[in-house]
């Protein structure tokens, strides 16, 4: 691993120097900023000690040129004239972390040895995510939480036997793919799988496109059409966005999923299908059903089984293995050999709402990815509604804690996120499970207000000393 430092004090090199000598760290210095980013760009160090005040410039730039250069570095600053508000700044920027000087010598060993325990970390966890990506991939769809895992499942078990099926979830959900799944597994694999989006063709044209129609049924008929059903015959018709398609066709439909009967348009003619049909919505089916929009007859016949595929808020959990997922995706379609994404992206990534869901997330990577100039992805590659994203509430709070208490803070929020997986808040987190159980070990935040109040308390019950006399 190498290790680059910056300091205009040679005395302070040689202290780095002399204390990290049996680090198995390839150490190399620079006196100045120009000549520092030159041996960066030379040598492409893992970690940089960066002095945070020199003649001439900030340390604050020079940290936000190294990230711009690789985010994936590892930056410590330090500093003779340390305060609370440039060590936040710091941080927020990116650092690393923050060292006050003089610092001691076992203090900068153990976070330099955390560091290399986190770089071994990532490295077994980029090892283990490839390895999940193989096991957890099932036709395109990506996911280990339970309720992907169960969608799957039910698919397995459906796929052999369904006549029609309604796929039920918000956009961007990957509707399509639960269809093609279906498709791959039933017993009508080798036909045809035919996708129709029924909100994006006219009333007057839809008709045709299901049924097809013979020459001269109407204007501009000027020969005989296969329709979606019989070009799917022998394999498996998806209507997306079922909800959109007018009431009369609804009746027909329910002719071709009851009796496997359609007639073309302009045709007295009753032509036999074999098709598998699979409905898809993001529409509240039984709420237009309710209004008169949808027919109820249809309905209950598509609902008698319905699957529901959750949204990405549903299932954060799967959110750093479709990252993964998806980061490879670009990577060979891009030719770039990309890495990862810097732990501040992947936080950042982690509070978004996700309203688009996979596919608003597919997006967002393929941005990324088109972006970045280096191997990994960081905050600057990501779109601007996210790079924007405003801090909760509860994070505005939190301005005035130290930053031990609020590492604490997000090590505990972290664990509740994952139901209690040490092993998956580490992964989260991007640091080793000895340092989050000793983020662990210490009081929980609100244990931390728990004792600041009784201190309080008890203070009251204290009587005050009385005044001296004189």
């Amino acid at each position: 691993m190498i290790l680059v430092v910056i300091d205009d004090d040679p005395a302070n090199i040689k202290f780095v120097r002399f204390i990290l000598a049996n680090e198995g760290l390839d150490i190399h210095a620079a006196s100045d900023p120009q000549s520092g980013m030159e041996l960066i760009c030379k040598t492409r160090p893992q970690i940089v000690l960066l002095d945070l005040v020199m003649p001439g410039v900030q340390g604050m730039e020079v940290l936000q040129k190294i990230l711009e250069f690789d985010p994936g570095i590892d930056v410590i600053l330090m500093t003779g004239y340390y305060s609370t508000e440039s060590a936040v700044e710091a941080i927020q920027k990116g650092a690393a972390d923050y060292f006050p000087k003089p610092f001691s010598p076992d203090k900068l060993r153990e976070r330099i040895g955390q560091i290399k325990e986190d770089s071994k970390h990532r490295q077994r966890s980029l090892k283990l995510e490839n390895e999940l990506l193989e096991n957890f991939e099932f036709d395109g769809m990506i996911g280990r939480s339970p309720l992907m895992l169960e969608l799957i499942s039910q698919i397995r078990r459906i796929a052999p036997h369904f006549r029609s099926v309604l796929v039920t979830g918000p956009t961007g959900v990957g509707k399509e793919l639960v269809a093609k799944a279906l498709h791959r597994l039933s017993p009508g694999q080798k036909g045809n799988f035919v996708a129709l989006n029924c909100s994006s063709i006219s009333e007057t044209l839809a008709e045709s496109e299901l049924f097809g129609h013979v020459k001269g049924a109407f204007t501009g008929a000027h020969q005989d059409k296969v329709g979606v059903f019989e070009y799917a015959d022998g394999g498996t018709a998806l209507l997306d966005e079922i909800g959109e398609m007018p009431l009369l066709l609804q009746a027909k439909l329910l002719r071709v999923l009851q009796n496997q009967e359609l007639q073309r348009v302009g045709s007295p003619v009753i032509r036999k299908v074999n098709v598998r049909v699979v409905a898809a919505t993001n529409k509240d089916l039984p709420e237009m059903v309710r209004q008169g929009k949808f027919r109820e007859d249809l309905y209950f016949r598509l609902c008698m089984i319905e699957l529901k595929v959750p949204s990405l808020a549903e299932r954060r959990e799967d959110l750093p293995m479709l990252q993964r997922y998806f980061l490879k995706t670009f990577a060979a379609q891009y030719k770039k050999p990309l890495a990862g994404l810097t732990r501040r992206a992947q936080t950042l990534l982690a509070r978004y709402s996700w309203p688009g869901n996979v596919r608003e997330l597919e997006n967002v990577i393929g941005h990324a990815c088109m972006m970045t100039e280096s191997d990994v992805i960081d905050i600057r590659e990501l779109p601007d509604r996210i790079q924007n994203l405003r801090p909760t509430e509860d994070a505005e709070s939190e301005v005035e804690m130290s930053l031990d208490r609020l590492a604490r803070l997000h090590a505990h929020r972290v664990l509740a996120h994952v139901s209690g997986n040490k092993v998956r808040a580490a992964e989260i987190l991007g640091i080793s499970r000895t340092y989050l159980y000793e983020l662990l070990k210490k009081n929980t935040p609100d244990q931390d207000q728990q004792d600041s109040d009784t201190k309080q308390d008890e203070s009251k019950l204290v009587a005050p000393k009385a005044p001296r006399g004189g």
